[in-house]
């Protein structure tokens, strides 16, 4: 991408701490990356994108496809040895992205396995670690990316290098790069042990303030009529900026990391429960950069502050429904504390008006004396916003600094809020009913062999697993079976012409490893929210039951979604995703009364899987009814449910129904639905922890039935 073409970063409205963030891993790499979450439209990619005109021009050798720096070649280097100072060439700093469906051989690089086991030399074809190095690694919705490729690049970004192992040949190389990535928490959540990778987070949300809304179009409009125009009158902001974050490069090796400040992040990563050292780590790594862009070698109190608002959040979810966020005024009281216990040996809090990474000196009204447009605004105006030094912006139409009291751009719903809030009160005819204690449950898998995405759930073909056979390979050869190759090949070698001891090898001899590993299901919950559902406790053991079930789901990486039924109609209260968070979100809320339309939540269920089917045919579902088995409303309620029953029969569904009902007298009829599904019904006094444990047994010794029968 030209760099006409491509939006400028100072021309960015808002999004202070998202451009900071960006900022300060350009001045230094060390700090991990930026992991960025928000909702859709909101210059995450435009952010990241713009970010690598602004990074130094990368020196190479020439040739080489692994960007070795001509003043020190990497010795491990697979296009080396490179001689010491030998000739190179200066390019820009590339932005590699990573696809959300790229394969393993296009992350890390592909060895040629034909080559290696037939002339024993390592061909291998560089993949996007490689061109990243040096460079930013950008990753566009990495909550969306197999677990396996994410390990991968987070090691990678960790080590400082890449390895491919294949068969026992083996390849290493230098990456390291700058890792952003991108994601929409309504699309599914990380795992705690990947979002601790990244070194620091920003939340990104839209300006609710309409003038601020304005200049943000204004300026795309302006950008797409005409892109290179667009950025020549950004072009001075641009080179300011990139020579500021040349500067703070220059300056870091400088910074000291006094022991009060050390002592501070310490005290700050105990008191939030961080687990680990590496939060320490990273803040101590943030705060020294704030202190580099700020222009100064002392790290301040106020950047021991910034770096734990950037580098703590997402270190602090306990549970995975938990929404990432810090206490602020908590933490001040933590660096309050700190400072009475121990010396001051670092300066104090930049000067009133100057914000934490903010060089002090220059006019007022100039730029920073690094050219970076970073000017001190007027005392009160902006200390501690948490802008960064960054340079003010300016309307597109005047070319003058932006209002002051302009909104700063995450001014919308705090971490949390975005559910709605307190619930409005409930009328005798519609209650809401808190979920019971979720408690730990056993895991429920559909019976046979599956090949869907890998996850944690029901047994599949996979990628990665305990090799169960081999095959011909179908395209490139991914997996080597290094024993049914050798056993193909051996009957040739004296009509190949052998005359050594290396193996004659054919490609028609090579043989795919066949694996077999867990895969992901589609878990659809159809909840009756029905009046005989409306037991206070009952509906909570109920709501208790499916949250437990959605933690295990969360767990092995499923994807959910939740159909409910009452009154006249059933309705799609999620679609399926693999936002878990959005599902137990929905089911907290969900209000009861009405009378039970069970064929309606049957039939609404059975064309959410048929239309999950034509999108993944691969990912097998399992429905999971929870209801009484009571059916009113309409003629013949009950024969209309059955007749529903028996269309997920039909298509081989694996069920489950779990008997919500209670009392001395029961009816049996979840049972009878169970039997019309053809899948198991359980007690709702068998949603404990220790009657889930057959559980698993009962579904697949069902479906074993079945096709016995």
């Amino acid at each position: 991408m030209s760099t006409s073409s491509r939006y400028p970063f100072t021309a960015i409205v808002g999004q202070d701490d998202l451009r900071l963030a960006l900022l300060l891993n350009a001045v230094s790499p060390a700090v991990g990356g930026v992991l960025v979450r928000g909702e859709k439209g909101t210059a995450k990619s435009t952010a990241v994108r713009a970010l690598a005109a602004l990074l130094p021009p990368v020196r190479t050798v020439e040739g080489c496809r692994f960007s070795c720096d001509p003043a020190a070649p990497d010795p491990g280097c697979p296009d080396g040895p490179h001689p010491a100072d030998g000739p190179g060439g200066e390019r820009a700093a590339r932005m590699v992205e990573l696809p959300v469906g790229a394969s393993e051989d296009r992350l890390v690089g592909a060895l040629d396995i034909e080559r290696a086991l037939a002339e024993g030399v390592k061909a291998f074809e560089p993949g996007l670690l490689a061109d990243a190095h040096r460079g930013i690694l950008y990753v566009d919705e990495v909550n969306l990316l197999h677990d396996h490729l994410i390990d991968l690049l987070l090691d990678a970004a960790a080590m400082g290098a890449s390895y491919v192992e294949r068969e026992g040949v083996s390849v290493r190389h230098a990456a390291r790069f700058l890792l952003v990535g991108t994601m929409n928490p309504e699309e599914g959540e990380l795992r705690p042990q990947l979002l601790d990778r990244f070194g620091l987070t920003v939340e990104v949300a839209a300006s609710r303030e309409p003038d601020q809304r304005v200049e943000v179009v204004r300026r795309r409009l302006a950008f797409e009529d005409d892109p290179a125009a667009f950025a020549g009158r950004w072009a001075g902001e641009e080179a300011g900026l990139r020579e500021r974050v040349a500067a703070a490069r220059r300056l870091l090796p400088q910074v000291r990391l006094g022991d009060g400040a050390l002592r501070r992040i310490a005290a700050v990563c105990a008191a939030f429960e961080v687990d680990g050292m590496r939060g320490d780590l990273v803040m101590a790594r943030t705060a020294t950069a704030l202190a580099a862009w700020a222009g100064r070698t002392e790290v301040a109190v106020a950047d021991v502050r910034q770096a734990a608002l950037l580098a703590l959040p997402h270190r602090r979810r306990r549970n995975p429904f938990d929404a990432p966020g810090l206490d602020e005024e908590k933490l001040d009281e933590v660096l309050r504390d700190a400072a009475a216990d121990g010396p001051d040996d670092e300066p104090p809090t930049p000067p009133e008006g100057q914000a934490p990474g903010e060089p002090g000196g220059g006019d007022d009204d100039g730029p920073g004396p690094d050219g970076g447009g970073g000017g001190r605004p007027d005392p009160g105006d902006g200390a501690g916003d948490g802008s960064g030094g960054l340079p003010p912006q300016r309307t597109e139409d005047s070319g003058a600094p932006a209002p002051e009291d302009a909104p700063e751009a995450l001014t919308g719903a705090e971490p949390g809020e975005s559910g709605g809030g307190t619930p409005r009160p409930a009328s005798a005819e519609q209650q809401t009913v808190a979920a019971g204690e979720p408690f730990r449950t056993k895991v429920l898998s559909v019976p046979g062999l599956g090949a869907g995405a890998a996850g944690r759930r029901s047994r599949a073909r996979t990628e990665h697993g305990r090799t169960t056979g081999a095959t011909r390979p179908e395209g490139a050869l991914t997996k080597l079976h290094l024993t049914a190759t050798v056993r193909a090949a051996a009957p040739h070698q004296r009509a190949r012409g052998r005359s050594g001891r290396g193996l004659v090898v054919r490609r028609d001899d090579l043989r795919q490893a066949t694996r077999e590993g867990r895969e992901g299901n589609l878990v659809l919950f159809v909840v009756d929210a029905s009046g005989s559902m409306a037991a206070r406790k009952r509906m909570g053991a109920v709501k208790g039951a499916v949250l437990s079930l959605l933690l295990d789901a969360y767990q092995r990486r499923d994807k959910v979604g939740l159909v409910t039924f009452r009154g006249r109609e059933a309705e799609v209260a999620l679609p399926p995703t693999s936002s878990v968070d959005a599902a137990a979100a929905r089911l907290q809320a969900l209000p009861t009364g009405g009378r039970t339309p069970l064929a309606a939540g049957l039939l609404k269920a059975h064309d959410v899987l048929r239309v999950e089917r034509l999108r993944d045919a691969t990912r097998r579902p399992l429905l999971v009814v929870v209801t009484d088995g009571r059916a009113t409303g309409g003629p013949e309620p009950v024969a209309l449910a059955a007749r529903a029953a028996r269309l997920h029969a039909t298509e081989a569904t694996a069920s489950v129904v779990v008997d919500c009902e209670t009392g001395p007298v029961r009816l049996g009829l979840a049972g009878e639905l169970a039997r019309e599904l053809r899948g198991t019904a359980v007690t709702l006094d068998e949603l404990r922890a220790e009657a889930l444990t057959g559980l698993v047994k009962d579904v697949t010794d069902h479906h074993r039935a079945r096709r016995a029968a």
